[in-house]
């Protein structure tokens, strides 16, 4: 659909959208933003419309909604937000960095997030809403849910499957075949060589447990 864009979120995830949006020219109509004080301000020249109820003021079917909210442990707000607007009757659109390599039988969920030098591998499923952020290599057959952040330099080896609102962290490594439980994190730089639980946090190498949530 070529509708215009509202991104939802004013914070530096939305700022890197709105140079992947503009470079498939896509049209911005503007930015949400709930700290009131901001609204007027811009970002990267796309103003500051409101706060996100303004967007219903727009029908469904006139506009695309892309989720500008950043996810780094907790994906709650983050799937709040989609959540909120979907059952309102809005479209996410998805934002493709245009050097992201992505294998043409990969299957793409609403609103998914894949940034600058990312590739994703045959047979690999990205769930809605999810983001693989800048350089994130996902190899073949890996099952990604909803709500999910692979952060940037972050490596899952074949046939991974991750929980939804699990967060793999920055330069994270899963070898193949493993597990990631829904709500997991996996800290920054760890290994992970066995299957994580959910609602558990792990860090090191190998990854080992620091807590449960």
């Amino acid at each position: 659909m070529n509708l215009p864009v509202i991104i939802i979120g004013a914070g530096g995830h939305a700022r890197v959208l709105i140079s992947v949006l503009k470079a498939r020219k896509m049209d911005i109509l503007g930015i949400t933003e709930r700290a009131l004080n901001k609204v007027g301000e811009g970002i990267s020249g796309i103003s500051i419309l409101g706060q996100d109820d303004i967007i219903l003021n727009y029908l469904p079917d006139s506009i695309l909604l892309v989720n500008g909210i950043g996810s780094t442990e907790s994906a709650a707000n983050r799937e709040s937000i989609f959540k909120k607007f979907k059952n309102s009757g809005y479209t996410f659109a998805s934002a493709i960095h245009h050097s992201a390599l992505i294998m043409e039988d990969v299957k793409l969920g609403e609103g998914v997030q894949i940034m600058a030098g990312a590739i994703i591998q045959p047979g690999c499923v990205i769930g809605d809403n999810s983001i693989i952020n800048t350089g994130a290599i996902i190899d073949h057959d890996c099952m990604i849910g909803d709500h999910v952040h692979v952060a940037p330099g972050a490596v899952l080896s074949g046939g991974v499957h991750i929980g939804s609102k699990a967060h793999i962290g920055t330069a994270a490594a899963v070898i193949q075949g493993k597990s990631i439980g829904a709500g997991a994190i996996i800290g920054a730089g760890a290994v992970v060589i066995e299957d994580i639980p959910e609602r558990t946090k792990v860090v090191g190498v190998p990854a080992r447990l620091m807590e449960r949530r």
